[in-house]
């Protein structure tokens, strides 16, 4: 069975990407096809990166503990949402750390964003959709922008119109598509941590 890891990209405190996630993974769940599991950033506290050489990284051997469990989380999932606010027209910067501290464990997995700010967050997905290009995923085309402005009230409480649900659903609908495509190519060249 596909699974799908929702990543929660914001550390920050009162942040409003908890709301998000959960109202994806609750979209999620009601699919019986495809698994799905929040990845909370806070459950992986990550120094900046301190791995010493990008050649092991990028061969999946790693000196620290805490380095190798990200690994191991990343390396069990098909294919992300990745649900990130918009910080000064980018994304959070423990989102990119928690990014940049794996290579292999990215490759050949199909990946989908959920993104919300005063723009909704388009510009931070631009910036993710080249990161993770490098990183050989497949973003999907489909993506839903959530306006602090129109879709949290009092700018705290997450209240998405139905457009938005259905946005979720082609973006879901593409995510798996893509993985279950790909999954020859993670088997052919399956990830090991050391």
């Amino acid at each position: 069975m596909i699974k799908i890891g929702i990543i929660l990209g914001s550390t920050r405190p009162g942040r409003r990407g908890e709301q998000v996630a959960q109202w994806v993974h609750g979209a999620a769940a009601r699919r019986t096809d495809v698994e799905f599991e929040v990845i909370d950033l806070l459950d992986h506290p990550l120094p900046h990166l301190d791995e010493p050489t990008p050649a092991a990284m990028s061969a999946g051997r790693y000196q620290h503990g805490h380095t190798r469990a990200w690994a191991d989380a990343i390396a069990s999932f098909d294919g992300f949402v990745m649900v990130t606010p918009e910080y000064n027209h980018s994304i959070p910067g423990a989102l990119k750390n928690a990014i940049d501290y794996l290579c292999a464990e990215w490759n050949n997995k199909a990946v989908g964003f959920v993104s919300y700010g005063a723009a909704g967050g388009a510009r931070a997905v631009e910036q993710l959709r080249l990161i993770c290009g490098a990183l050989q995923m497949a973003d999907v085309t489909p993506q839903v922008a959530l306006s602090l402005l129109t879709e949290f009230e009092n700018y705290t409480t997450l209240k998405p119109g139905d457009h938005n649900a259905t946005a979720l659903d082609a973006l879901l609908d593409q995510v798996i598509a893509w993985s279950t495509a790909l999954a020859p190519l993670r088997t052919a060249s399956p990830v090991t941590v050391a």
